[in-house]
């Protein structure tokens, strides 16, 4: 008797379910991320159309909003891979309810709502701290190195510049040179009659001579403006110049050459702070400073705005240590505002163990760095530090490596704040949507 197989019958018509809500089982994510969506306000999306009455009615905010949050969850961040999706994918062609915007009109839609996505990521996490009954104690913090949509290797130092301005103004000297040579021998041979391509190739230089001067004058403004930032007087801050190693992107100027785990890259630093139970982000920013130095009382302040409520205690690493840092979680001026910290003072070698605390009591004039050390070196205040690394750490590990999120698709610093806050409140979405699986 013949093997027998299932029934495969490729040519045979189907009859769908009347209901795309039949299509995927009901605990869907996809469902889900609708509902969460479909809780938001999103006024000033809708206001952005409603004096523009020319041109076919526009999609849907809801429906675009749904696309991009969906998309970012599940790691599709490309508004091509999302249009491709929707032709492919039963999720989003579900969530798209019949319709099929293509790869342009998602691009624009984020671009020009970014603003507006960025401030959902406060609504999510209202709702995520609401649903979990969250009252934030310990929060972690820290930042990422992320990939800026710009190519270090159009980056230039200011040095270089110099060079390359000395060299470019010799070389339209010259081709100005040639030109008029040309122009009279040409005058003489054929008239009026002359070729373009001296021109051209004049116009190029003047134009790369253009852009290397309001470079040189973006720098120079930095130099200046961070003279004024460490306190130097009006007039010191004026006379302040530019390190010959400061840089300049073309494509992206306000991203900065990073250093990072692979090395280094032309990029944005990412931060977040991450609450214990639901690993939450609940403060969230992005900043151009290479280090995490200056980025302590900011974040502090943004997750007091972001989650309105002001934690207990801040975890971080060395990155964030300083005098100036400390004073401020203690706040001696509001005592009701102090903070407690669990902040490393230095750096631990892989493998290596930290010393026990020495005996007695700290000299009186110890810094408040020596007496973070001390703290840190105790049994209660090394095992609250331990945790920071199992609460924020893993946060970084699920959008870089889990959902692949590596670079930013948009550029400036304004529009990339509004793409990491979209990326931070669909990592809450998904953390939510993960604990109402288990209730």
């Amino acid at each position: 008797m013949p093997k027998g197989y299932r029934t495969y019958l490729p040519e045979q018509e189907l009859l769908l379910p009347p209901s795309l809500r039949d299509w995927l089982p009901e605990q869907h994510l996809v469902y889900f991320v609708s509902d969460v969506v479909d809780q938001l306000d999103l006024s000033a999306m809708y206001g952005a159309y409603e004096k523009e009455k020319r041109g076919q009615p526009p999609y849907d905010p809801r429906l675009m909003t749904k696309l991009l949050v969906y998309g970012y969850c599940t790691g599709v961040f490309s508004s091509r891979r999302i249009q491709k999706r929707l032709q492919e994918d039963i999720p989003f062609k579900v969530l798209a309810a019949g319709n099929e915007p293509d790869f342009r009109t998602i691009s624009d839609f984020r671009k020009i709502h970014i603003a507006t996505l960025q401030n959902l990521f406060e609504q999510v996490l209202a709702m995520a701290l609401e649903c979990g009954a969250i009252k934030l104690g310990r929060v972690s913090l820290d930042g990422t190195k992320l990939k800026a949509n710009a190519s270090k290797h159009k980056a230039m130092s200011y040095a270089r510049m110099q060079e390359k301005q000395k060299q470019l103004k010799e070389e339209v000297k010259q081709l100005l040179d040639q030109a008029a040579a040309a122009d009279e021998q040409e005058d003489r041979q054929y008239g009026n009659q002359r070729g373009d391509e001296l021109p051209e190739e004049l116009r190029r230089r003047e134009t790369r001579l253009a852009k290397i001067k309001e470079a040189k004058k973006v720098i120079e403004q930095r130099a200046r403006d961070k003279a004024a930032e460490e306190g130097q007087s009006a007039e010191e801050a004026k006379r302040a110049k530019p390190e010959d190693k400061d840089q300049y992107n073309f494509t992206d100027p306000e991203s900065r050459i990073m250093k990072s785990g692979d090395g280094f890259v032309q990029g944005f630093n990412a931060q977040a702070a991450v609450e214990p139970e639901l690993l939450l982000i609940v403060g969230q920013s992005v900043t151009e400073a290479t280090n995490d130095k200056k980025q302590l009382k900011p974040m502090v302040e943004l997750i007091e705005q972001q989650s309105g409520q002001r934690p207990e205690a801040i975890l971080a690493d060395n990155g964030y240590c300083s005098e100036e840092n400390l004073a401020h979680l203690e706040s001696t001026d509001q005592p009701e505002r102090k903070i407690a910290g669990f902040i490393a003072t230095g750096k631990q070698k892989h493998g290596e163990h930290r010393l026990p605390a020495k005996r007695g009591p700290l000299p009186k004039d110890a810094t408040k760095v020596e007496r973070m050390k001390r703290k840190l070196q105790t049994k209660a205040g090394k095992a609250v530090y331990a945790a920071r690394k199992c609460v924020v750490e893993p946060v970084f590990g699920q959008i870089k490596q889990a959902r692949g999120f590596r670079q930013f698709l948009l550029r400036g610093k304004k529009k990339v704040k509004g793409e990491w806050a979209l990326v931070c409140l669909t990592h809450n979405i998904l953390r939510l949507f993960a604990a109402m699986q288990y209730c």
